[in-house]
């Protein structure tokens, strides 16, 4: 929950929001903070006599150069996936305070980042501690398996719509569109993907998402929220850690090791189907998700060395063409190719 430099005054709905749900007093000093670091809502901080709260709510369009919406209703689904979160695991998500499902936006408990640092800025400093990685693939895998075969959970999060606006489209096909050459290949994993309805998917697990906090990791951002493939999940954290070995400066072995603990924590937790099956659809995703943080609707911002954006496209599409039975499988390739002697100057 880091915050921008300048301060602004939002929305004066929000201002009634905090009002009607008792939050704040009427004509109770506040302080508006906008905070930093998603593409899909307005995040603020406020700030009120002795104490402060996050303000969250959905943007019909997001932040990305690509042309990109989403029903706002994902708000809602957020906040009932943190409700779930929160009975299972309470220190996993921010206290939940107030919620406004028609106006798309809801109240939760600030995080201080000196107490509760992000993990994706901990891994780009070069912090990287496998305790970490380990805790998360738990905490996934835990939360994977206490909703796995809920019919309840399924009926409520039937949101098959937000997740092809949010994550199939602009990750899986967008990507095919960019390249026909794999088209077929990635028109098939997404069509996999959405016929598989086994646990409850946050849907961005992504270390941008992932507070480090004194009782475990805290997961944030789960406007995704989606009763599906699990492996989803899986693949899409496990994606981020092996793209930051490329431009983590002597930290590879240690990020590729992270990847490596937090699959075998969370494949430790599955007990919904057979261990291979999930562990077999993450390695034939994560390739294709690899692809789409470079050709996809939301690359990744940090890969700006054309060098690192052509080593992706190489690695990915010839895991894509031959997938791994298992994640493992992935990082051993993924490894064997940062080791590959080449022109390109990747070495660590």
């Amino acid at each position: 929950m880091s915050q921008t430099a300048v301060p602004s005054s939002p929305d004066p709905a929000l201002a009634d929001f905090l009002i009607t749900r008792q939050l704040a007093a009427p004509g109770e000093a506040v302080l508006w903070t906008p905070l930093a670091g998603g593409v899909s809502s307005d995040l603020w901080r406020v700030d009120l006599p002795g104490r402060s709260l996050c303000v969250k709510r959905a943007l019909a369009r997001l932040r990305v150069a690509a042309d990109w919406e989403a029903p706002v209703s994902r708000n809602a689904y957020e906040w009932a996936w943190m409700r779930f979160a929160s009975r299972h695991r309470p220190d996993s998500v921010p206290e939940l305070l107030a919620h406004d499902a028609e106006a798309g936006l809801f109240a939760m408990a600030y995080l201080p980042p000196g107490q509760y640092p992000v993990w994706k800025t901990q891994l780009l400093h070069g912090a990287v501690q496998l305790a970490t990685a380990a805790a998360v693939g738990e905490l996934l895998g835990t939360l994977h398996a206490a909703s796995a075969g809920d019919a309840a959970l399924a009926a409520e999060f039937a949101t098959d719509d937000n997740f092809h606006a949010l994550r199939i489209e602009p990750y899986l096909l967008a990507t095919a569109a960019a390249h026909p050459g794999l088209g077929g290949i990635l028109q098939s994993l997404a069509d996999r993907t959405v016929t598989a309805h086994l646990a409850l998917v946050h849907g961005d697990v992504s270390p941008k998402n992932i507070l480090v906090g004194p009782s475990g990791p805290v997961l944030l951002d789960a406007e995704c929220a989606w009763y599906g493939d699990p492996a989803f999940d899986l693949a899409f954290c496990i994606n981020h850690l092996l793209l930051k070995s490329l431009v983590v400066p002597g930290r590879r072995t240690e990020l590729l090791q992270s990847a490596r603990v937090l699959a075998e924590e969370y494949v430790r937790c599955v007990d919904w189907e057979p261990r291979p099956a999930v562990e077999a659809r993450a390695a034939s995703l994560l390739p294709a998700l690899l692809l789409a943080r470079v050709d996809g609707k939301s690359p990744v911002e940090y890969l700006t060395d054309d060098r690192h954006r052509l080593f992706v496209r190489t690695a990915a599409s010839a895991l894509l063409r031959a997938p791994g039975a298992s994640v493992a499988d992935v990082l051993d390739a993924w490894a064997r190719a940062l080791e590959a002697p080449t022109e390109s100057g990747l070495h660590d």
